[in-house]
């Protein structure tokens, strides 16, 4: 049985590791066409700093990526993030750290008492009756209020989507908190019912010695695959029910084709055969996004904490800074310190495609108007993503009902990327198993 497997992400070499595990003698080859695999997981060295083009972990509170560190023999690599970096602050007017407590809460001035009290009300707002699709906006006005919503969501979804709450749909990018209201009726009496089934911590950020690019390489290795770097792939062809896989140099038949390319990526390899289906993963949307890293040999700022994010109605150029040295020791070398500033997203677009200097001045400014900071790195680092985070708008569940029914009309083709069912590492280690396990029960 023969195996194509298009792009080199995680999702892909996840899915990869996971056919092997059960399949030890399928031919398995996967094409990348860059030089490199990772894809947006990427760790880039400089001058002993560690800057990541993308994620920077995982959380523990879910098994399955867990489980492959574990399988692929990545244990020795695993770090867990200091204990400082459980304290997260948020930029609306100043700076303040989010609340931990119910205590700390009461008094944060993040939110006015009128707004705290709203808050407080949730707990007797009847559920929603019927099963309309809304967006956060919608969603966390409703159940918690306009402040609560407009300060603590919308820096959340800013942080982890880089979206804001009316372009995204509750249920596709936050089907846990859905669940809870349709579960207990409301968030509060959710929390309080899982708290008291679940015992134990909640998720703490796990990542790898010397950034993900570490774990990618490993994982690679543990797959025991053929691997064809530096490869485009221009489309792909069925024939009598093989899959014709063609690039320059490369044609090669497979049974089965495995396509964890971006979306709009795999639009363009099956419209040779399906139009609908290339017209429906070319309709997913995805926010551009900017990175920008500051290495600084001295800095006067004990970077005590994970970051922060900014709301919508601060009018900040950043979305946030993440303390990252703080978060994990090894990301700066002994005695510097280093951060990384997030710009663009659903919230201004355009600024994400900037020049690098145009970007380099917004993340200082950012840095100095949310922290008072007016240092000059040492080292500078810079990624644009003009298409970076996928972005599920209000109908995404629906819109892959239609997708993945019209991918069942052809045997032999998966999808498996973080455009469908999740966008974080945890999501796509858990979708790949699933998509691994699909194939494997249909060779």
């Amino acid at each position: 049985m023969k195996i194509a497997i298009i792009g080199g992400g995680i999702s892909a070499l996840a899915t990869a590791f996971y056919i092997r595990q059960a399949e030890p003698k399928a031919q398995i080859t996967l094409f990348e066409k860059e030089g490199r695999l990772g894809g947006k997981m990427s760790t880039v060295e400089k001058e002993g700093f560690f800057f990541e083009e993308g994620s920077n972990g995982f959380l523990s509170n879910k098994p399955d990526t867990l489980d492959l560190v574990e399988q692929s023999g990545c244990g020795d690599i695993l770090i867990r993030s200091n204990d400082s970096a459980r304290k997260r602050f948020i930029y609306k007017d100043s700076l303040c750290p989010l609340p931990e407590s119910p205590k700390a809460f009461l008094k944060t001035p993040l939110l006015s008492l009128a707004g705290k009290l709203r808050v407080a009300c949730e707990f007797f707002i009847a559920p929603k009756k019927d099963d309309t699709h809304e967006t956060l906006q919608s969603f966390g006005y409703r159940r918690v209020g306009k402040e609560m919503t407009d300060v603590f969501l919308d820096a959340m979804v800013a942080g982890i989507f880089a979206s804001s709450p009316d372009k995204i749909s509750v249920k596709s990018a936050f089907p846990a908190v859905v669940k809870l209201e349709q579960e207990y009726g409301g968030l509060f009496k959710g929390m309080l019912a899982k708290r008291k089934k679940e015992a134990g911590p909640g998720g703490i950020l796990m990542s790898f010695k010397q950034g993900v690019s570490n774990f990618i390489e490993r994982v690679a290795k543990a797959c025991d695959i053929d691997i064809v770097t530096n490869c485009e792939i221009e489309k792909i062809e069925l024939h009598d029910g093989k899959y014709k896989v063609l690039a320059t140099n490369i044609d090669m038949s497979f049974d089965k084709v495995i396509l964890s390319t971006p979306s709009y990526v795999s639009s363009s390899l099956v419209r040779e055969f399906d139009e609908v289906l290339a017209n429906e993963l070319d309709d997913i949307e995805y926010s551009p996004i900017s990175v920008v890293g500051f290495g600084y040999n001295a800095l006067p700022h004990d970077l005590d904490g994970f970051g922060l994010l900014t709301t919508t109605s601060a009018k900040k150029e950043v979305l946030g800074v993440l303390w990252d040295s703080s978060i994990f020791d090894d990301r700066a070398p002994s005695g510097k310190k280093s951060v990384r500033v997030m710009i663009g997203g659903q919230r201004s677009p355009e600024l994400a495609l900037k020049s690098d200097e145009e970007l380099i001045e917004m993340a200082k400014n950012g840095i100095k108007e949310t922290m008072g900071l007016d240092a000059q790195p040492d080292v500078v680092f810079v990624k644009r993503y003009e298409k970076g985070i996928p972005n599920y708008r209000v109908g995404h569940s629906q819109k892959m009902e239609k997708l993945f029914a019209q991918l069942e009309r052809h045997k032999g083709l998966y999808l498996s990327s973080n455009a469908y069912f999740g966008v974080g590492l945890n999501d796509c280690v858990s979708n790949a198993k699933k998509c691994a396990q699909q194939v494997v029960n249909e060779l």
